[in-house]
């Protein structure tokens, strides 16, 4: 994201990467990552825990189970499983903050939830998941979470040729081949 008006004023402020992105934000506004070490660390952690685990690995499981133009059964087995244990492991951690990822609602929830909304194509039930299923409920009827969603509705799939190719980089290849 570009920051036109950053915090303490000067030039645009550039910020990258996802869970950079929700930190820089919720300091700048003041919402969404506690205050205090202890609430802050745990929301960090779960944040970093999306980034490095939920996200990557669901994202290979919906690569290889849903667009890969060849199946390969090992890697839809591997990140089934892998993404089935995180699931399971945000279960638990739900099931002991009762409400959302780290006690309140924060960035941790919301670097987390859209990649628990591809559940269903990927063939996954929430049922299996008891908290979890209580979380996205929780999650997806908030007002904010609803305008967001409304927004992403002009995604269509499946995919056209064209579009198959930028986001499975074989467009940067052709542009890295023209230089």
């Amino acid at each position: 994201i570009l920051d036109r008006e950053p915090a303490g004023g000067g030039e645009p402020f550039s910020v990258f990467e996802t869970g950079a992105i929700l930190i820089y934000l919720a300091e700048k506004t003041g919402r969404f990552l506690p205050k205090d070490m202890r609430g802050r660390s745990q929301v960090i952690q779960w944040v970093m825990w999306q980034m490095g685990g939920l996200g990557p690995m669901l994202g290979q499981h919906g690569h290889f189970a849903l667009y890969a133009p060849e199946k390969s059964p090992y890697a839809i087995k591997r990140y089934r499983d892998e993404a089935a244990r995180l699931y399971n492991g945000l279960d638990v951690q739900l099931g002991k903050t009762g409400a959302y990822v780290a006690g309140e609602y924060s960035i941790a929830d919301i670097a987390c939830f859209p990649w628990t909304r591809t559940h269903n194509p990927q063939g996954f039930t929430l049922d299996d998941y008891p908290n979890v299923t209580r979380w996205y409920a929780e999650v997806r009827a908030r007002p904010q979470v609803q305008a967001g969603l409304a927004i992403g509705k002009f995604v269509k799939a499946p995919f056209d040729e064209e579009a198959r190719r930028n986001m499975f980089g074989e467009r940067a290849k052709e542009l890295a081949e023209r230089k």
